[in-house]
């Protein structure tokens, strides 16, 4: 029998980010009802827009909606296989975190990401630093959450 060749999914090395890419992390993940009241309630969220269905009925959007922190890990956790899994060494920071519109129980969240930036570290040989800017949209095509996101991240071993 002959030698297969393995293939071990990986994020990129810092060497294969190119600046202005966009990349599209595919399958989506649909949001339900109990994924926002589990994360919510780990969360120590006390947060009735998100717990009590009849305070959200009773609000402008006429029932409870998703936790946006929830969209947000969701948002970024969707960019990890693809991205930076195994490659990254720490997040470093996020700003210009938005949620422009609200995601609703039975919404389907899909994300891409574009690279902003990148630079070698000065302080961390091997390493480098990679701007991240994600977008995430419902299953309408609008958009429900922006963040951008710094990371450390390896380069590729020599």
């Amino acid at each position: 029998m002959t030698e297969s060749k393995r293939i071990t999914q990986r994020g990129l090395w810092f060497e294969e980010y190119e600046l202005g890419a966009v990349y599209e992390h595919r399958p989506g993940r649909t949001l339900t009802e109990a994924d926002n009241v589990l994360f919510t309630t780990q969360t120590m969220n006390t947060q009735a827009l998100h717990l009590d269905a009849a305070y959200g009925a009773n609000t402008e959007f006429g029932e409870r909606l998703i936790n946006s922190m929830l969209t947000l890990s969701t948002l970024v956790g969707l960019s990890v296989a693809q991205l930076t899994q195994g490659t990254i060494v720490a997040n470093l920071g996020f700003s210009e975190i938005s949620f422009p519109k609200p995601m609703r129980h039975g919404d389907t969240l899909y994300a891409e990401t574009a690279i902003e930036d990148k630079r070698e570290s000065r302080s961390r040989p091997g390493q480098g630093i990679v701007t991240l800017e994600h977008t995430g949209r419902n299953q309408h095509g609008e958009v429900v959450a922006v963040a951008v996101r710094k990371t450390l991240v390896l380069k590729r071993p020599s």
